[in-house]
């Protein structure tokens, strides 16, 4: 028995393909558009590249100073000179206050040494002085203690108060006791008052 192929129909395979490949390209026009944006974005982002890599344009200058600044600063610069002027005349000053006083103090100092000298020799005249008063005195006690009462008694009545006090007052027990009494009873009793007086510390009457 012979097998027979069946035919195929090759006009209708052929119209398929052509209407399919007329379909891929109809389907190519209409995504052309869109399929050449990725060249616009490649050109966009190179251009951004180029103006992220161009070099930044310098700072504008800052305005220059007003008038009205200057004139401020100006008279803040005369301010602080002023101020300073006033400082070192201040210190100055004091400065020269200072020296004044210093020359004061010496010369106070250099007073004070003088008259402390001056009160020494003061001193030392008195004492020269008031042991040569003793001394004196010292020389008529004895004058009057070798004298015999009743001669001594009769010039002691005529003598003031506060020399016949500083003469017995210097004279011995032993020898005032006889002159005393030859002397007058009323000389002889305010004299001996007065002895009292005396060396109970208050000053001889006149």
């Amino acid at each position: 028995m012979t097998m027979r192929l069946p035919k195929l129909r090759l006009l209708p395979v052929l119209l398929g393909a052509m209407i399919a490949l007329l379909g891929l390209k109809l389907a190519g026009l209409r995504h052309g558009p869109s399929l050449a944006m990725p060249d616009v974005g490649i050109i966009g982002a190179a251009q951004a590249v180029g103006t992220a890599a161009s070099p930044t344009p310098p700072a504008p200058p800052a305005p220059a100073a007003t008038a009205d600044e200057k004139a401020a600063e100006r008279a803040l610069l005369e301010g602080l000179r002023a101020r300073r002027a006033e400082l070192e005349a201040r210190e100055q000053s004091i400065a020269t206050r200072e020296m004044v006083l210093a020359a004061a103090e010496r010369r106070l100092a250099q007073r004070v040494e003088e008259l402390a000298a001056l009160q020494q020799r003061l001193e030392a005249a008195e004492r020269a002085r008031g042991e040569q008063e003793e001394a004196g005195w010292r020389q008529m006690v004895k004058l009057y203690e070798g004298m015999r009462p009743r001669d001594a008694a009769a010039i002691l009545d005529e003598l003031e108060m506060p020399v016949l006090v500083e003469i017995m007052g210097r004279m011995a027990e032993r020898k005032a006791a006889p002159i005393l009494g030859a002397m007058r009873p009323d000389r002889a009793r305010l004299l001996t008052t007065e002895l009292a007086r005396v060396r109970a510390g208050a000053a001889p009457a006149p």
